[in-house]
């Protein structure tokens, strides 16, 4: 119940504040996740709690919690497709991501889950939808959303991902990617593994771009006044081509998402919606590699990247083709994956 809850959070927070001086910094960290991760469960309790004393409908992320007897998965991974991308898919069915049995495997053996994410059409149950069905009842392997599909909507497609994902799986940290980056699934793994015990992480390649005024260009900022004078910067955030949130952070998306403002940039928006939160930023370069020569200049010396792309395309360009290549040069291969601990 909400009140056993608070009783509990309030004993750890009791303990945690007499804990003697030579205690490690891991331990309180520890301690520190176990506290954010209840206050969560609490959150949402008292919001559960709410909605059935008011007579609101219940949303299904609140209901009976589907969590108690859920086996734990290290990561999701999220691959943000559209419904043109067919070729894209394909090309990553045949290189870094794992297919029928074997991506079943993944899940078991390693708690990995990796979906293509995709919304609907306006026009829901059309041709377009049809399409994206069959090829799902072909290779099992799409998380669908209830989200109208479109560039501009990125924002919103990105904070129903993480709501419905950590609805759907129990896991350390939810994972966005774009479907035309190379991943070695086995190195991000690990790279996560590492903050596993942390509380409220927001992991990838942190950055601060300009923010632009000018109607035309790309990556225009149409809300450009709310950060400042002309020239200024955005916060720093991580780069949309991969990044990765820890159970804590996606909970609090999905329980305050009507509420989030979306810009429209969808990394801008994550990165927004972490500001004034005891969030933890970690910056990993090895989330956002070149092409080769330079993913395979590092594999070779032992320091293999977890994704890679081409900046100037924020992605592999002519990926349908060139993702061959770049898992060729610098996959960490199948071994990699599957003799590895994370």
């Amino acid at each position: 119940t909400a009140a056993a809850q608070v009783s509990v959070v309030q004993e750890l927070q009791k303990y945690k504040d007499v804990l003697p001086d030579q205690d490690t910094h891991h331990d309180v960290q520890t301690l520190d996740k176990t506290i954010a991760t209840l206050e969560t469960e609490l959150s949402a309790a008292r919001t559960l709690q709410e909605s059935l004393l008011n007579g609101s409908p219940v949303s299904e992320d609140f209901k009976v919690s589907e969590s108690i007897g859920r086996r734990k998965y290290r990561m999701v991974i999220g691959i943000n497709t559209a419904f043109s991308s067919r070729k894209r898919r394909d090309s990553i069915r045949y290189t870094w991501m794992p297919r029928g049995e074997k991506r079943k495997q993944l899940e078991e053996q390693k708690g990995v889950i990796i979906r293509f994410v995709i919304g609907h059409s306006a026009i829901a149950g059309g041709i377009i939808d049809r399409a994206i069905e069959a090829e799902d009842r072909k290779h099992g392997d799409f998380m669908k959303i209830d989200h109208v599909e479109g560039y501009l909507a990125l924002s919103g497609k990105t904070k129903t991902y993480f709501a419905t994902a950590v609805s759907l799986w129990d896991a350390d940290f939810y994972v966005k990617v774009d479907d035309d980056v190379h991943v070695n699934i086995a190195t991000l793994g690990q790279i996560l593994s590492k903050q596993a015990w942390k509380p409220r992480v927001y992991m990838g390649c942190m950055k601060s771009g300009p923010v632009l005024s000018e109607k035309g260009v790309r990556y225009y900022e149409p809300e450009h006044w709310k950060f400042g004078e002309p020239g200024n910067k955005y916060f720093r955030h991580a780069t949309g081509q991969l990044y990765a949130i820890s159970k804590d952070l996606a909970t609090y998306i999905s329980i305050n998402k009507h509420v989030l403002h979306k810009y429209i940039n969808e990394d801008v928006s994550l990165g927004s919606w972490f500001l004034g939160l005891d969030v933890e930023h970690i910056d990993d370069r090895r989330l956002c590699c070149g092409t080769p020569p330079d993913c395979e200049w590092k594999a070779q010396a032992g320091n293999t990247c977890a994704a890679s792309f081409d900046w100037k395309c924020s992605g592999i360009c002519n990926s349908e083709g060139r993702i061959w290549e770049v898992h060729n040069k610098c996959a960490e291969g199948d071994k990699a994956l599957w003799n590895s601990t994370f």
